[in-house]
């Protein structure tokens, strides 16, 4: 396994990519299109988002190259266009089951 150092500019791209994911709402959005294709209002009643709050997210996840769309008669559709996102959440699921029991103890200490 090579362990080249990341440059400044390939470190600040992947810090932007993770601000796009640090955000709850983008990711409940993610998460519902792993089932597969969703139209907007789809998207509304699954994530219980705002149409307005809804449509900047998809924007975002759209123009970084997380969501494809098409349209398709009055619908837009939204479908995922790179599942590997889903192993950075997997990824970090795994770190907090295992550090589960410590976060507990520092909670219950406090």
């Amino acid at each position: 396994m090579s362990r080249k150092l990341l440059t400044p500019e390939t470190l600040e791209a992947v810090a932007d990519r993770f601000k796009l994911l640090a955000e709850p709402a983008r990711l409940s959005v993610l998460n519902q299109l792993r089932a597969g294709p969703l139209n907007v209002s789809e998207l509304i009643d699954a994530t219980g988002l705002n149409q307005a709050n809804l449509s900047k997210h998809l924007q975002l996840l759209h123009a970084n190259g997380f969501v494809e769309r098409r349209r398709e008669g009055l619908f837009v559709i939204y479908q995922l266009a790179d599942t590997s996102v889903f192993a950075l959440c997997d990824i970090m699921c795994c770190q907090l089951k295992r550090t589960a029991p410590a976060r507990a103890g520092r909670l219950r200490a406090v």
